[in-house]
């Protein structure tokens, strides 16, 4: 059985948004019901053009139906190009986690809107040259090269994880090792700088990752964050509301928390609980 945080659960049994809209700005449908998943995703806009209703319809599995409900929730109140910064990663940390073999959930739910925005400003969905490595499934060589780099996949499992690509007659999987090593060099040979941050500039880079990132989608669910002190690189917060009782708070410290501020403030930070 799969180990699902209480978060998925309750998205599962209780998912928000369900349905489809009328006259919508933005419509997609991702997947197939052949391929065991399959998603209808559709928002309209509110007169300043920020997405005040997104619904969903899905054929899936609990992770699906859970990565879909927490799509919509998420990007309501946002603008189109914001919407469109939502990464599958950002998805799973809103769900407090997903199992490795159901992150491919988080991804059909992330395709779902990317194809919908791009619905919307009347822009082609996919190249007709894009080269389908996976048969099976229908899952492109750019779709696969943009999980790797994302995710930093390393092996065919992960890949299929994340894609499904590979999942069915395994014919693609000498295609998929050879993009894996490619993307990989390319990663190893463009190393990533960043400049280097004052303390007090990195402290407040944290603060607003922590205002603007963090604390809207704790604040959702009934729970909140505080930021107690930075000590070189430990971050040291207070968990408030729903998330000081919830089970899986440290969960959702190294998964949501922790990870969102590496990515965006310094990779070396890390996030610890402290009573205040």
């Amino acid at each position: 059985m799969w180990d699902y945080t209480d978060k998925v659960k309750d998205h599962f049994l209780n998912p928000r948004n369900v349905g489809e809209i009328e006259n919508p700005d933005g419509v997609a449908e991702v997947g197939s019901i052949a391929c065991g998943d399959a998603l209808k995703f559709t928002f309209k806009l509110d007169e300043n053009g920020k997405i005040k209703e997104a619904k969903f319809k899905t054929f899936g599995c609990a992770s699906a139906i859970a990565s879909a409900s927490a799509m919509t929730e998420m990007i309501k109140g946002m603008t189109v190009e914001e919407a469109a910064k939502v990464t599958n990663q950002d998805i799973a940390n809103y769900l407090g986690g997903l199992p490795q073999e159901k992150m491919h959930c988080s991804v059909m739910g992330r395709e779902a809107l990317e194809q919908a925005i791009s619905n919307y400003k009347g822009a082609p969905v996919r190249a007709e040259e894009e080269k389908i490595v996976c048969e099976c499934f229908g899952v492109t060589e750019k779709e696969i090269e943009r999980a790797i780099r994302e995710n930093r996949l390393t092996s065919i499992e992960e890949v299929t994880n994340y894609t499904k690509a590979g999942g069915g007659c395994e014919n693609c999987h000498p295609i998929i090792q050879e993009i894996i090593d490619r993307v990989l060099s390319q990663l190893s040979e463009t190393p990533v700088e960043r400049p280097k941050l004052s303390n007090i500039k990195k402290i407040k880079m944290i603060e607003e990752t922590l205002e603007r990132e963090i604390r809207p989608a704790l604040q959702h669910d009934g729970g909140d964050i505080e930021l107690v002190d930075v000590v070189g690189n430990r971050v040291l917060v207070a968990t408030r509301g729903a998330c000081a009782s919830c089970q899986a708070s440290d969960q959702t410290l190294k998964h949501f928390v922790e990870a969102k501020l590496r990515e965006l403030v310094l990779p070396e930070l890390v996030v610890e609980e402290v009573s205040a």
